[in-house]
Order: C-alpha cells, then structure tokens, then sequence
C-alpha cells in the first residue's frame, strides 16, 4: 500500500531549505491530479521568474490555481490531494488587504479539516532570525508565527526542513500515530 500523506502536513522551513520539493513529494505519494494552491502573486520580474521555475518542475498531473487570498474558499473545493503554496505568502497578502487575520484563519482551519483528501501545507518559518527594525515586519513574523502554530496544533505531522532535510517535529520520533 503507499505511504500517502496524513489528513493535513504542515511543512515550514527556512528560504531555499527545499520545503515545497518535500510537499510536492507528500503530495505525489497520492493519487494524480493534484491540485497546486499558489497564492505568489507576480508583482516584479524577479516574482514572475520564481513563479515560472516553480511551475516547470513539477511534473504532468498537477494543476496549478492562483488563489493569493481566497485560500480556504479553493482548500473547501478541492476534491483531491492539495497542495497550499505558501502559507506565509497568503499572510502577506492578507495583510496588504487589511483583512480579518482571525476570520481567514478559522475559515482556513475549518476548509483543511473536511477536505476530503490530504492538505499539504507549506510556510517559511520566520521567526528564528532577529527581530525586525520596524513595525510591519515585526507584525508580519508575530502573524506568521501564530498562524503556523494553531495550524500545527491540527495538524496530523508537521515537518521541519533544514538543508533539504526533514526533520518530523509532529507526531514526535518514536511516538505512536
């Protein structure tokens, strides 16, 4: 029988610690198509080239959706394996909205605990670096590192990247699951 992923993975991770080659990797363990919840939104060139290369090396049978806001309304629909793309990147565009930080991230909760197929998760973990010198970015990591906590605490596993390689943090090494 395959390994498939538990009902929802939370993998977070530094810049470039290969998060999203892990989750895709969870995510194929599955059934084809997967579905790729993106929510980079292009605004430079810079942005635009991270996007492409993200696209060109995943393989035939994802299919890709931009959703850098309604995340948990797209997470509800999906009626297969998912892939969200990346946590942190939403977080920023809610925060650019002025959204209700709360409100997306119960929403967000409660569309990973009915889909009906696994949710990958994908965040970067910004708390380890020093503190920000100004207000938004001290925000923006406080935000992030809440967000990530309450969607670990739900979580079936979450993973940790470092160098390419994971490291489980939940369920804990050893610990029946």
């Amino acid at each position: 029988m395959p390994d498939f992923p538990p009902r929802m993975t939370l993998v977070l991770g530094g810049a470039r610690s290969g998060k999203s080659v892990h989750a895709e990797g969870l995510v194929e363990a599955c059934p084809a198509p997967w579905l790729y919840l993106a929510t980079a939104q292009a605004w430079d060139d810079e942005m635009r080239a991270r996007i492409a290369l993200h696209r060109e090396r995943r393989s035939a049978g994802w299919i890709t959706r931009d959703v850098p806001i309604g995340l948990p309304e797209a997470v509800a629909a999906a009626r297969g394996p998912v892939l969200v793309d990346c946590l942190t990147l939403w977080l920023t565009n809610l925060i650019l909205a002025e959204a209700d930080l709360e409100a997306a991230t119960q929403a967000l909760l409660a569309a990973c605990a009915e889909a009906p197929g696994p949710v990958v998760l994908v965040g970067n973990e910004v708390g380890l670096g020093i503190v920000p010198d100004n207000a938004l970015a001290r925000r923006f990591r406080d935000e992030a590192g809440r967000l990530h906590q309450r969607l670990a605490a739900r979580a079936d596993r979450v993973v940790f990247m470092v160098a390419g390689l994971p490291m489980i943090v939940k369920p804990q090494p050893g610990a029946s699951s």
